[in-house]
């Protein structure tokens, strides 16, 4: 059941120019929602703008132009929203990568890890006053399976001694949900109850999502098994959407949701210790201060 009054909520999707974040742009904009999509590429962007104005007839579908590998660019990018707006309704970190080899940002963080957790970690903290103000507002993170093969080594958070592409990515979306857990409890203890926190694993999706981080060996790999097994990027958007729009979770914060149900997650995802710790190295390595 899909809630008639997203009509007007404004949106925030980051990776929103293709795969998951596409889809979840496309049907939340049918649902009357004023779409703010955060991408990387200018012309990609530009491209899928125009695409879900002429599906869906909804004309409030804006773009801007954050990397989230870089700090500075989420800080600016949050500067220019901010200029324009003083709410935000619903906030999806679904933007992500693999990276095939250690690679450094400006900052000096592990590619991967930046993207996938310090720059959601980072641009969820700096909007959180306009998701108070526009409250009951909802933040929504996608994970992923995989997040039950992660470890998180905290002497090695940057993954320097060792690196594998999975590992990273693994560990990256274990983040996510110790993050979204934390932000939660955080959220509530603070009295800010009318803002949810919960996590998403999307399913195995048939994207381009991370082939290029990928050896030449595992891009054979998911060519053999991509037919067979992946469902296509509008299922995979499926309980993003669910999870932004649907009343039955209006009150529901602090879960892991696969096929819009609460799921259990890793066990290693309830370690109160491992979710604060990894939030105080995230502030470190983002330079804020938070709730």
């Amino acid at each position: 059941m899909l809630d008639s009054s997203m009509k007007g909520k404004i949106c925030m999707i980051t990776g929103s120019n293709s795969g998951i974040g596409k889809f979840t742009a496309l049907e939340l904009a049918k649902l009357g929602s004023h779409i703010i999509m955060v991408c990387r590429d200018y012309e990609k962007g530009t491209n899928t703008q125009r695409e879900i104005m002429e599906k869906t007839g909804n004309s409030d579908i804006e773009l801007f132009i954050a990397d989230l590998a870089s700090q500075s660019s989420i800080k600016e990018f949050v500067k220019r929203y901010k200029e324009k707006y003083k709410v935000l309704h619903i906030l999806i970190n679904n933007a992500g990568t693999m990276t095939k080899k250690w690679t450094a940002t400006e900052e000096g963080n592990e590619r991967t890890f930046a993207i996938n957790h310090l720059g959601p970690f980072l641009l969820t903290n700096l909007l959180l006053d306009l998701l108070i103000a526009g409250a009951p507002s909802r933040i929504i993170t996608v994970s992923s399976g995989l997040h039950h093969n992660g470890v998180i080594d905290f002497n090695d958070i940057q993954s320097k001694k060792k690196y594998g592409n999975l590992k990273a990515y693994s560990k990256s979306k274990l983040a996510n949900i110790l993050f979204t857990y934390e932000l939660h409890d955080r959220l509530q203890s603070s009295g800010n109850l009318d803002i949810t926190a919960n996590v998403v694993h999307p399913g195995f999706t048939r994207t381009s999502f991370g082939k290029e981080g990928l050896s030449l060996l595992q891009k054979i790999g998911l060519m053999v098994i991509h037919p067979i097994m992946a469902i296509p990027p509008q299922k995979g958007a499926e309980t993003s959407i669910y999870l932004a729009s649907s009343p039955e979770v209006k009150n529901i914060s602090g879960k892991y949701f696969v096929k819009k149900e609460i799921t259990d997650s890793s066990p290693k995802t309830y370690d109160r210790e491992s979710q604060k710790r990894l939030w105080i190295i995230s502030e470190q390595l983002t330079g804020i201060a938070t709730i």
